[in-house]
């Protein structure tokens, strides 16, 4: 019998069954439940089980992985969450609005239940490899209570104090520079094969001393090749946190000047039926096919 806590995991796109597959091989039980069928047989024949959302709600720690506020905010609905076993800590690790994650933490607190807004960096990948990184807000004792969890998912989380709005800002952050970072290397790509130079050789110098990143590195050989299939993070969830990044800014009497920029050119990508079902880092292709 493992000593650790059974898990459920609420959500199972590719970030969740990333995440039910790396708790499972450091030694969870786990639940799962998820809005939409899919093909689950891998993790079940691993020992996960599918079980409905009240049966997910029963376990000590519940792990969210949703894609956005309407999806999270009907999951885990007042009536749903009031089903939930006495002493549940809901770890929501999905990227959310500041106002929706104010409304699932006053649920929850209502109920008497633990909530931890804890929003993971890092894409599916970096989940299986140890790598995620947590960023959590919440009630000091619940964060402490999920060290167990957070300790053998990722490689390091940081507790950033009682106000949930706190964990989905420095998120946000986070992402808001990587939407940069893939919008610099697209335009330096497009500017230097305009010119007639290998973009491979110019990534190659681009990462060995100046940007030795994970955004460089990894999107860098991408933009390049248009190696943008599958997605590991789709254009729409691109627009979705400029979005979520403008309201942010907005709630905080700031101005991004950059960000209306950007905004512009996720929706022009989503409208553009050769990039929309691609990776977010397709925003490239605007510039270096002369479209914006």
């Amino acid at each position: 019998m493992t000593s650790l806590p059974r898990v459920s995991v609420i959500g199972l796109g590719s970030m969740g069954l990333a995440m039910a597959n790396r708790l499972l091989d450091q030694g969870f039980e786990v639940d799962f439940w998820n809005r939409s069928t899919r093909d689950e047989q891998a993790i079940i024949d691993r020992g996960a089980r599918r079980v409905s959302l009240e049966d997910a709600l029963q376990n000590p720690f519940a792990i969210s992985m949703l894609s956005n506020d309407s999806a999270a905010l009907e999951v885990f609905s007042e009536a749903a969450i009031s089903l939930a076993k006495p002493g549940l800590i809901h770890l929501n690790m999905s990227t959310l609005s500041l106002e929706a994650t104010d409304e699932l933490a006053a649920r929850h607190e209502a109920l008497g239940l633990g909530y931890v807004a804890s929003p993971v960096l890092g894409r599916p990948m970096a989940i299986t490899n140890g790598k995620l990184l947590i960023v959590a807000a919440g009630d000091s004792k619940l964060i402490e209570a999920a060290g167990v969890v957070f300790e053998k998912i990722s490689a390091q989380h940081w507790n950033l104090g009682a106000d949930h709005k706190r964990a989905i800002l420095v998120k946000l952050g986070v992402n808001y520079n990587l939407i940069h970072a893939l919008q610099a290397i697209g335009e330096s790509v497009a500017l230097v094969e305009s010119g007639g130079v290998d973009p491979s050789t110019f990534v190659e110098i681009l990462t060995h001393t100046a940007f030795t990143g994970s955004a460089y590195v990894g999107y860098g050989p991408m933009i390049v090749n248009r190696n943008y299939s599958p997605p590991g993070f789709s254009v729409a969830l691109g627009l979705k946190d400029v979005k979520l990044v403008e309201d942010a800014a907005a709630s905080g009497g700031l101005v991004l000047p950059v960000a209306k920029v950007l905004h512009q050119l996720f929706e022009q990508a989503l409208a553009d039926d050769e990039l929309k079902d691609l990776d977010w880092s397709a925003i490239a292709e605007l510039t270096r096919q002369r479209k914006v």
